[in-house]
């Protein structure tokens, strides 16, 4: 076994160097590895995108990716963080993408719908949204997302809606208030999971407004898609809703700086597909993750995703394996094309130089046959016989393949014939081999 690397390295050693070098060039040029740990603008605590967020957490910690949770106020301040490089990713809802955004952010797809809901009391006698004018209506908090969505909805509906339409209450301390009776109606731009959408679907005197031209108000708004929350889908047994409700739902989307490195986008699209995929009450299963429900571009790496699923490494090996192989092979390809003439034109190189060792000693035993040939004395001769036999020991000590031995022996017959033919011959000048 020695010997056989032995004889490896001696033909290939300058292969191997510059494969080696090779390798040493490629990890100081390829790109950067990824980061090992990202920001997430993950909204409040115990609200629904926390919760996503938290799976998000969970899936990347898996791979060796810490996920650090940001609590914040909601999509608008998402955004904010996201475009002062606070953050890397959020959960954000669709259409409050301004257009300069579209410089450092990228989307890596629509997730999950998240309805405008409204609910209103009884005995205010609202029949439709444009109803809600002259009544105490909660649409959330300045610069929150469910307030934008909001007042966009009332400017569909005309005229100008007073400051009471334009209540700042949002959540639960909404709901609590629409339950006292000290508001008339709240809305609410959120998750069918959000605690107070649960409260307020089988509260008594509260009912769902339906918004009968949610086809018409989607086509308004290419933010909102017209969802439908099915008779009896939250309780069978209840029968909540007891009918069909037509509602207005944005999509909230996974945004990310646009420098985010491009593996974590993958692990990011990923997981999304892992949490998502299975469907909701307002969505089959598959419907999401979709990259046609976006108010900003996708990223290549999940366009790319959308189109051939995970990479052909990702599905082999870990995700750090995958992703040194991806970031390597641009260069690697070169180094092989590199190394596969070398590697053709090593051998014939080789047995050159181990024959060239072997017959770089011909040229002595000439010189010493014909010094031999012309001596005058037998001293002289005799000094010559020693010569060839010093000639014969350091060929002897010769280190060659087993594949030349037959070359070395060759020699060394050719040595001791030289020797006989010196001591026994008289000399004859001019006379070689």
């Amino acid at each position: 076994m020695v010997t056989a690397v032995k004889d490896f390295l001696k033909v290939y050693w300058p292969f191997v160097l510059v494969a080696v070098l090779g390798v040493i060039v490629t990890l100081m040029l390829m790109d950067p590895a990824p980061p090992k740990h990202i920001r997430f603008a993950a909204g409040a605590q115990g609200g629904a995108y926390y919760a996503f967020a938290e799976r998000y957490q969970n899936l990347l910690a898996e791979q060796g990716i810490e996920i650090e949770l940001i609590q914040t106020a909601g999509s608008v301040e998402n955004l904010r963080l996201l475009d002062e490089g606070q953050a890397d990713v959020a959960l954000v809802q669709g259409g409050l993408a301004k257009p300069g955004d579209a410089a450092t952010l990228r989307s890596l797809g629509g997730l999950f719908h998240e309805p405008f809901w409204v609910f209103v009391r009884d005995e205010a006698g609202v029949s439709e949204f444009g109803d809600l004018r002259s009544k105490r209506f909660a649409i959330g908090p300045l610069g929150s997302g469910t307030r934008i969505l909001g007042i966009e909805l009332q400017d569909e509906f005309d005229g100008a809606w007073p400051e009471a339409a334009r209540n700042t209450l949002s959540g639960t301390a909404a709901a609590d208030a629409l339950i006292a009776g000290q508001i008339d109606a709240a809305g609410f731009a959120a998750s069918p999971d959000a605690p107070y959408v649960q409260t307020l679907l089988r509260a008594p005197g509260i009912s769902l407004l339906p918004f009968e031209r949610a086809e018409a108000l989607s086509r308004r708004q290419p933010a909102l898609a017209a969802v439908t929350l099915l008779r009896g889908v939250f309780d069978i047994g209840a029968d909540i809703p007891k009918r069909d409700v037509p509602l207005v739902a944005p999509v909230a989307q996974l945004v990310v700086r646009k420098s985010l490195h491009p593996a974590i986008e993958a692990l990011l699209v990923d997981s999304a597909n892992a949490i998502h995929q299975d469907g909701s009450l307002l969505a089959p299963a598959g419907a999401f993750p979709d990259p046609n429900w976006t108010d900003l571009p996708v990223s290549r790496q999940a366009e790319r995703y959308y189109e051939n699923g995970p990479s052909f490494l990702r599905r082999y090996f870990s995700f750090d394996v995958a992703n040194f192989l991806d970031r390597a092979w641009i260069l690697a390809i070169p180094l092989l094309t590199l190394l596969f003439p070398l590697v053709r034109v090593a051998p014939p190189i080789y047995r050159w130089r181990v024959r060239r060792k072997i017959y770089i000693w011909y040229k002595d035993l000439r010189d010493l046959e014909a010094r031999g040939r012309s001596m005058p004395s037998k001293e002289e001769r005799v000094e010559i016989t020693d010569a060839l036999e010093d000639l014969q020991v350091e060929i002897g000590e010769m280190d060659v393949p087993l594949s030349y031995t037959d070359d070395l022996y060759r020699l060394r017959n050719h040595v001791e014939f030289v020797k006989h033919l010196v001591m026994n011959t008289r000399p004859t000048p001019g006379l070689g081999i």
